[in-house]
């Protein structure tokens, strides 16, 4: 199992638990409108580190901080305990942001491979979701077009073992104020224009680390 001796210099550091999503052809994301919805969840003036109208904890602000010399640049570790994501860059340093990982035994410790990822994706439950909470997620058993108020928000990374989707996902979220909490159904969940600069930096193929809590 996966500890939290490989980690980051800075403070605490691992991951986080991923929410269980995938896209429907039922469900559609419209291309067009994908410039004004990236205006209308960045705030004016959006500056990474000092920006906060949601009201998060300052420590959930991204913030670069150093990194142990033995983690390979563009991979990302998820502390589930301190609910940070650190995405290691070429410097010796590593970007941290904060999350909200997955409530009670959803949260899925592991190493996985990041095959996909999407701008403003479209959202369809599982099957265990919707068997557990039905009357929550049977309305989208067909799946949710893509938007602000989407589930996994404006950006998502997809999370396989081998060639095998895991349903788990690291994506932007409706609900800002669930970060630092436990809230998801497996993913890991990022403020949306955290995970908007984070998009740009990750490249297919990369490692995320979700370490156990």
């Amino acid at each position: 199992m996966l500890t939290k001796r490989h980690f980051i210099l800075s403070a605490a550091a691992l991951f986080s638990a991923p929410l269980s999503v995938s896209s429907a052809a039922a469900a559609t994301s419209d291309r067009s409108k994908w410039s004004a919805w990236d205006a209308q969840v960045t705030p004016a003036g959006y500056d990474p580190s000092t920006s906060n109208p949601w009201g998060i904890a300052s420590r959930f602000l991204p913030r670069v901080v150093e990194a142990n010399p033995n983690l390979i640049p563009g991979d990302i570790h998820v502390d589930a305990i301190a609910r940070y994501l650190y995405h290691i860059r070429d410097n010796g340093t590593a970007m941290r942001y904060g999350v909200a990982i997955a409530k009670g035994n959803l949260y899925e410790p592991g190493t996985y491979t990041i095959k996909r990822k999407a701008k403003w994706p479209t959202w369809t439950p599982t099957q265990a979701m919707i068997k557990r909470e039905p009357a929550v997620y049977e309305p989208h058993a067909d799946g949710m077009d893509a938007g602000p108020s989407n589930p996994l928000g404006s950006r998502a990374l997809y999370l396989y073992v081998g060639n095998r989707d895991t349903y788990l996902r690291i994506h932007g979220s409706p609900n800002p104020r669930s970060i630092g909490g436990r809230a998801s159904s497996g993913c890991v969940r990022m403020i949306m224009p955290h995970i908007n600069d984070l998009y740009e930096q990750v490249n297919t193929g990369s490692t995320a680390f979700l370490y156990a809590p």
